[in-house]
C-alpha cells in the first residue's frame, strides 16, 4: 500500500546531520558510530532505499532554518540572512537529489497524479519519491515580500512557528499571538495559495491564524492533547476546528508525543513498552472525534531530531510505518479507511487545493 508521509526533514538530515540518504540505512548508521554530537547518532530511521522498501512514495519535505537572537537558548542561526542561506542550501540539495533521479518535486495536481500512478504501477526500486516542499518555521523568510520568489522555487506550505519565539509566530514552548510580520505573511500566503501548517503554533496563534487565514490548512505532524496533555499537541477543540476546514492531521511517531510519562533523554522505548499501538490510539481518537476517517493521516517526523532512541520499538526504520495498516485492521478499521489514512486523505486534500 502506498504511504504518504506528511513530515520528513530530509534536507536537514542531509546538510546538518551529514547523512547521505541515497545510501542503505545500515551504511548511514555505520558512518556515525562513535559520534556523540547528537543523541540519535547511529540510530537514524530514514534513507531513500528504506522509503522505497516501505512504499513511502510521497512525502511533504521541509526547509528549516531558525533565527535565534542573542540571549535565547535554542539551536539556530544568528541572523535571518544566515537562516535564509541555510534553507537555500537545503533547496540546492533537493535539486541535486532530483538530478540523480531520487526524488521529484510536486507542485500541481497533474504532477501528483503522475507520481502516484508510477508508484501504483512500477516495481518502485528506482521510482523517484514525490515530495511537496514545505517550510517548518518561517524565520528564514527575510520578509513577506520574499515569499513570491519562494513560491516560484516550489514552496507550497509553511508552518510559521517552530520552537520558542519566532519572527512570524511563537511556537512550542512559547506563548502569545502572531507577530505583525506573521499577520502580513498569512495575507501573502493566502494570495499565493500556500498552505498554512498549524503545527507548532501556540494556542493563541492557532486561533488567530484560523480567524485571519482563508486559504487551505493542514496539521502536518500533530498528536492529541486528550491522550498526551502538552501544548505541542492539538486539543479536541482545535481538532474540531480543523475538521470544519476540511484539514488533515498527520500523526507523529515521536515518543514524547505518544507517551505521557516520557522524559526526553532518559526514557527508552523498552522502559514503557512503547509500540505502534500507541500511534493507532491517536489515529483512533482523531477518527472517533471527527466521526469518520477523512481527517487523519501520517506525519511521522522520523529523524526529526530523534531516531530509534525515541520512537516505538516495532519501528526499525521508516519502512515499518507500513505495519500501521495491519494494526488498524485489527482495531476494526475497514480497508477503505486504512487506505485513506495511509495516503488517500493527503492525496484528496492536495488534489482539492491544486484543482486543475
Amino acid at each position: 500500500m502506498l504511504i504518504f508521509d506528511a513530515h520528513l526533514d530530509l534536507s536537514m538530515n542531509a546538510l546538518e546531520w551529514n547523512r547521505d540518504l541515497t545510501r542503505p540505512l545500515a551504511e548511514v548508521r555505520r558512518r556515525e558510530q562513535g559520534q556523540v554530537d547528537r543523541p540519535d547518532r547511529g540510530l537514524g530511521m530514514v534513507s531513500f532505499p528504506e522509503m522505497r522498501r516501505g512504499h513511502v512514495g510521497v512525502c511533504i519535505a521541509t526547509l528549516i532554518g531558525r533565527y535565534v537572537p542573542e540571549g535565547r537558548n535554542l539551536p539556530g542561526w544568528h541572523s535571518p540572512e544566515i537562516a535564509w542561506a541555510m534553507t537555500q542550501g537545503q533547496l540546492a540539495w533537493y535539486r541535486a537529489m532530483e538530478a540523480r533521479g531520487e526524488i521529484t518535486l510536486i507542485t500541481t495536481a497533474a504532477q501528483l497524479r503522475e507520481v502516484v500512478g508510477r508508484w501504483n504501477s512500477e516495481t518502485c526500486e528506482k521510482t523517484p519519491i514525490g515530495y511537496v516542499l514545505s517550510m517548518e518555521g518561517a524565520d528564514s523568510i527575510l520578509s513577506p515580500a520574499h515569499l513570491e520568489g519562494a513560491y516560484r522555487a516550489g514552496l507550497r506550505a509553511i508552518g510559521p512557528a517552530h520552537y520558542g519565539p519566532g519572527r512570524y509566530a511563537p511556537g512550542t514552548g512559547a506563548t502569545g499571538p502572531l507577530t505583525a510580520l506573521g499577520r502580513s505573511l498569512l495575507v501573502q500566503m493566502e494570495q499565493l495559495g500556500i498552505v498554512l501548517d498549524v503545527t507548532h503554533l501556540t494556542d493563541e496563534a492557532f486561533w488567530e491564524s484560523l480567524d485571519l487565514f482563508g486559504g487551505p490548512i493542514w496539521a502536518s505532524h500533530n498528536n492529541c492533547r486528550a491522550l498526551v496533555d502538552a501544548p505541542r499537541q492539538l486539543s479536541d477543540a482545535q481538532l474540531r476546528a480543523l475538521f470544519e476546514r476540511d484539514a488533515v492531521v498527520g500523526v507523529v511517531m515521536d515518543a514524547w508525543m505518544l507517551h505521557s510519562n516520557w522524559v526526553v533523554g532518559h526514557t527508552r522505548p523498552k522502559d514503557v513498552g512503547l509500540t505502534l499501538q500507541r500511534v493507532v490510539d491517536h489515529i483512533d481518537h482523531i477518527c472517533q472525534l471527527a466521526g469518520s476517517c477523512r481527517h487523519c493521516g501520517i506525519g511521522s517526523d522520523l529523524d526529526g531530531g530523534y531516531g530509534r532512541n525515541q520512537c516505538p520499538m516495532d519501528l526499525a526504520s521508516i519502512a515499518d510505518v507500513r505495519k500501521l495498516g495491519e494494526l488498524l485492521a485489527k482495531r476494526g478499521f475497514s480497508l477503505a479507511d486504512i487506505e485513506a489514512i495511509m495516503h488517500g486523505n493527503w492525496l484528496r486534500l492536495l488534489n482539492s487545493i491544486w484543482s486543475d
